[in-house]
């Protein structure tokens, strides 16, 4: 049997054939999961929210509930979870709010370890892992295959680029560029270089590191340059990388700021 006694499944639940739902589980209306997912003993996934296949939701995760903000007054948002991802023990999602986005988007193949937290209209890209309680406040956008730390938490409206690496236990008020290592307490939070053992993990040449490697030195370790000028220089020494030229885009796009200070600073 695929689906517990104990189980409690909405009528208005869709769920895929194949979907098995541990013991005392509640699954409610507006809850759309897809082939071959597992939700575990004691989740609770509210709705409005669709669940891509392939997907596990841990023991005691809540998914989709109401986002927790105090102008929220029940109005129909969303939550999308796309496939391939482990959503682990005590997990909360939340909805999205009204007005820019009205969802919570989390995209394929991320690890979201026990006690996560996904606040309202956060997105995320593909390949993301976030380790043991770490925290992301609203509106929180995640690019693909960055690392959070455990018991890291993320102010609303910040900006984690993709392939960046947050150590455990920092405290992120600003965007992170993409490519970085990152780490540290409240005021004590500094960037202490490329994340070049994440990059070749995931397939970057040495050629491409190199240039990253120079782009941060440019950036990041020119203190006689004002913020554009150092962007233009790295734009104009190193015209031939994307990488490059994307972790200038972050720059120029942020409406928050973004880390500058490094461990030398």
């Amino acid at each position: 049997m695929l689906i517990h006694q104990t189980a409690v499944i909405d009528k208005k639940a869709e769920l895929d054939s194949t979907v098995e739902v541990g013991p005392y589980a509640v699954i409610e209306a507006g809850v759309r999961i897809g082939a071959h997912s597992r939700i575990m003993p004691h989740a609770v996934i509210s709705g409005p929210t669709t669940i891509g296949e392939r997907n596990l939701v841990g023991s005691f995760a809540t998914v989709g509930g109401a986002p927790q903000d105090l102008s929220y007054k029940g109005e129909p948002t969303e939550l999308i979870i796309g496939n391939d991802n482990q959503i682990r023990e005590y997990a909360s999602i939340h909805r999205g709010t009204p007005g820019e986005h009205g969802k919570t988007v989390i995209g394929n193949n991320n690890l979201l370890m026990a006690y996560i937290h996904i606040a309202h209209d956060c997105q995320l890209g593909d390949h993301v892992i976030m380790a043991n309680v770490a925290t992301l406040a609203g509106h929180v956008e995640v690019g693909s295959h960055a690392s959070i730390g455990g018991l890291v938490a993320v102010h609303q409206f910040c900006r984690i680029g993709s392939y960046s690496y947050i150590g455990g236990v920092s405290g992120i008020g600003l965007d992170v560029p993409p490519y970085v290592i990152i780490a540290g307490t409240r005021n004590r939070t500094r960037i202490s270089g490329i994340n070049k053992i994440g990059l070749k993990r995931n397939g970057f040449s040495r050629e491409t590191i190199g240039k990253l490697d120079d782009a941060f030195r440019i950036i990041f370790r020119s203190p006689n340059l004002l913020l554009k000028d150092a962007l233009e220089q790295a734009r104009q020494e190193l015209p031939d990388c994307p990488e490059v030229e994307s972790m200038v885009k972050f720059f120029e796009e942020s409406t928050r700021g973004v880390w500058r200070r490094t461990v030398e600073d």
